[in-house]
């Protein structure tokens, strides 16, 4: 292991970080609300705590291995929701635990919130909290397109060369600084695109932009404790769904559209169809559920809602416009089955992603056929692409883990005081990245013991890094070599 030239990393990311406050302190100085004082703080902190690290270490020049790789990615998320925390400690006095939830919550796009009253809240904290999403979005693209590919990670290695039914020869660029390059400035369009599109909708500047952060990242945090039902707009509904479906398609299959400059790439590629088609089908469904309970009114206002619920859950974004813990109980089922589901890879969004889900299908239809034909040599294909068994073993083993890993979450929040559908309800929206959950976390956290906010953290962190990524961090094994 490398020490010193991870620290020396570390250090230099904190300081890159740490300009990530003047957005926010420019808004205190504009709106005098009071915080100057709050990020100046926090921007000295994190500097210092950056040069500590780096200067010591500046002649630590040393090739990375793959585990220097796992403990990279790991810890500096944990890193970045500490630093992340200081403006909610120093301008919002929360506690240690509740100021680090709020700020991993953010950076790993889940959307669950420990904070109330956000329409009274200053600007400058809002702000800061709605770019600790977009920041974290950023990373999570480069993390899911073109580091945890490398790690081998669960079946990412679909991503090492293509993605996901894109040709070997049309990954975005060969070299990760330049496909992060391509990646960035592609998701900086979609959010300048979706900030402009709320702004023409009639929503604030401030709110535009800061909306635009949450559901390009599909992150789910909102300047509005209503969340987007608080403009009461269908327009402004289905801009979001638009843009949270975005958010939640592999960015390299953005990149191979805007590079033809033709939308085939999303038709082709058979992870981002099946995905379309989950979204379609469950709408309907939803909607059809919602209007024969006679939930709402009329058939338009149960497909206005059932959609965007849908979209919001699907793509782990966590926006509302209803509390659908309060929909038919067959419903909830419904979408916290989508949001296992999750995303496709390569994207913001959180879940198991599309692709697995679709290998786990496929190797299951295989066991079936193999029983009937013991003698048949059967492949799983994605397309036209046949899958490694490699691969596949590798997606089983990620839905193992996946699996236990929410039982196990489950049952430590149960200890903790939570009731069966609560402590459900929190692993499934913390794991899964996706904001709202069921029983006493439906709508925040605010509530719940400091224990199951710890735990809530580490489920955010874990589902985030795709399972093994910090798991593996666990095993001395690792350690050892």
């Amino acid at each position: 292991m490398h020490w010193r030239a991870i620290i020396r990393l570390f250090g230099l990311l904190l300081l890159l970080y740490s300009l990530s406050f003047l957005p926010s302190l420019l808004l205190a100085l504009v709106y005098q609300d009071g915080q100057v004082s709050v990020f100046i703080n926090a921007w000295i902190v994190t500097l210092a705590a950056g040069l500590l690290l780096w200067l010591p270490n500046l002649r630590a020049h040393s090739e990375l291995s793959v585990h220097d790789g796992f403990v990279i990615v790991a810890l500096f998320w944990a890193l970045l929701g500490l630093v992340g925390a200081l403006p909610f400690l120093f301008g919002l006095h929360l506690t240690l635990t509740d100021a680090v939830f709020e700020s991993v919550s953010g950076f790993t796009t889940t959307g669950a919130t420990v904070i109330a009253g956000l329409d009274r809240l200053p600007p400058s904290i809002l702000y800061h909290r709605q770019q600790i999403q977009w920041l974290g979005g950023m990373g999570v693209i480069v993390l899911a397109v073109a580091i945890l590919p490398l790690l081998g990670v669960g079946g990412m290695q679909l991503y090492r060369a293509e993605a996901s039914g894109v040709a070997k020869h049309d990954k975005p660029t060969p070299r990760i600084s330049e496909t992060a390059r391509v990646l960035w400035s592609l998701y900086f369009g979609l959010t300048a695109a979706c900030a402009l599109a709320f702004w023409l909708a009639g929503m604030t500047v401030f709110d535009a932009v800061g909306h635009a952060f949450a559901t390009v990242a599909t992150g789910g945090f909102s300047t509005h404790d209503a969340s987007i039902a608080y403009f009461d707009s269908p327009l402004i509904e289905a801009i979001t769904i638009v843009f949270m479906l975005a958010g939640g398609v592999n960015f390299a299959i953005h990149f191979v559209a805007w590079r033809d400059w033709n939308l085939r790439a999303y038709v082709t590629d058979p992870e981002t169809r099946t995905f379309g088609l989950i979204f379609l089908g469950s709408s309907l469904f939803i909607a059809a559920s919602l209007s024969w309970a006679g939930t709402y009114a009329d058939g338009w206002e149960a497909l206005r809602h059932g959609t965007f619920q849908v979209a919001s859950i699907l793509t782990s974004t966590g926006f509302g416009t209803a509390v659908f813990a309060d929909w038919p109980l067959h419903i909830p089922l419904v979408l916290v089955i989508l949001s296992f589901t999750g995303g496709c890879g390569g994207s913001t969004a959180g879940g198991i992603k599309v692709l697995r889900v679709m290998l786990l299908a496929k190797l299951g239809v295989r066991q079936l056929l193999q029983f009937a034909h013991p003698h048949a040599v059967l492949q799983v294909k994605v397309g036209q692409r046949a899958v490694k068994d490699d691969v596949l073993f590798s997606v089983w083993g990620f839905y193992v883990l996946y699996v236990v890993t929410c039982l196990l979450l489950t049952v430590a929040m149960m200890a903790a005081g939570l009731d069966l559908e609560s402590a459900f309800g929190a692993v499934f929206t913390t794991v899964n990245l996706c904001g709202p959950g069921l029983g006493e976390v439906a709508v925040t956290f605010a509530t719940v013991d400091s224990v199951i906010k710890w735990l809530g953290i580490f489920g955010m962190l874990a589902g985030r890094l795709e399972i093994f990524t910090l798991l593996i961090l666990l095993m001395p094994a690792f350690w050892r070599q």
